[in-house]
């Protein structure tokens, strides 16, 4: 009995992994078409035929197409902030604002680019949806722009930004331009690492005071 159990197990467990993996295929594919024709010009028949799968079974993992959208738009912001608040942690105590600020950028950069299919679809439409689609996203938007507000205000609390600086004009100018970087970068054309590092020693050295 216990044998015919571990065997039901595993044969759940498949289960669940392929559900999964089909699951993010219809995100991955949801993304791509929202980047490249907008979420009103994409049907969920689209969605499942660039998933790989029926229309129907499209709702055995989300109800409408909404719900995808908003899974997008989520992910979009939390796997970056994820990796920012990591390479945040990772640093000394006593790491000084620059250093803080380089490592968010890098965070950022990296979370970005590594998880393109869905920063580059949030950041694409985001601004085209209606307001009752943006709102549920607002929130989380909202945090993670308080972090960069609260890592600003830390370093110029310690004088090392430029005096005269706006901070959240700063913040605005910062994250628009490297959000960018997903339209632009062709990881065939360079490393991943030297434009992390051009970056953050272009932005830094703007806003920081000389060292």
């Amino acid at each position: 009995m216990a044998t015919v159990t571990r065997k039901k197990s595993a044969a759940a467990r498949s289960r669940d992994s392929a559900a999964e993996l089909t699951r993010e295929q219809v995100l991955k594919a949801a993304a791509s078409l929202f980047k490249r024709q907008g979420y009103a010009a994409t049907t969920l028949r689209q969605i499942a035929d660039a998933a790989g799968i029926q229309a129907g079974s499209v709702y055995y993992h989300f109800e409408s197409k909404d719900r995808i959208l908003g899974e997008i738009l989520d992910l979009g912001i939390d796997l970056v902030h994820q990796t920012v608040v990591d390479r945040l942690a990772a640093l000394p105590d006593d790491a000084s604002g620059r250093e803080k600020f380089a490592a968010a950028l890098e965070g950022h950069l990296t979370g970005l680019l590594q998880h393109g299919a869905y920063t580059s679809a949030s950041i694409r439409i985001y601004g085209q949806l209606p307001v009752e689609l943006r709102r549920p996203n607002r929130e989380r938007r909202r945090n993670y722009s308080a972090l960069w507000d609260r890592l600003l205000a830390e370093a110029q609390a310690c004088g090392e930004v430029r005096g005269g600086v706006d901070l959240h004009l700063a913040r605005l100018i910062v994250l628009g331009t490297i959000n960018w970087t997903v339209e632009w970068f062709d990881a065939s054309q360079g490393e991943l690492n030297d434009v992390v590092r051009e970056m953050v020693n272009i932005l830094s050295d703007g806003l920081f005071a000389a060292r």
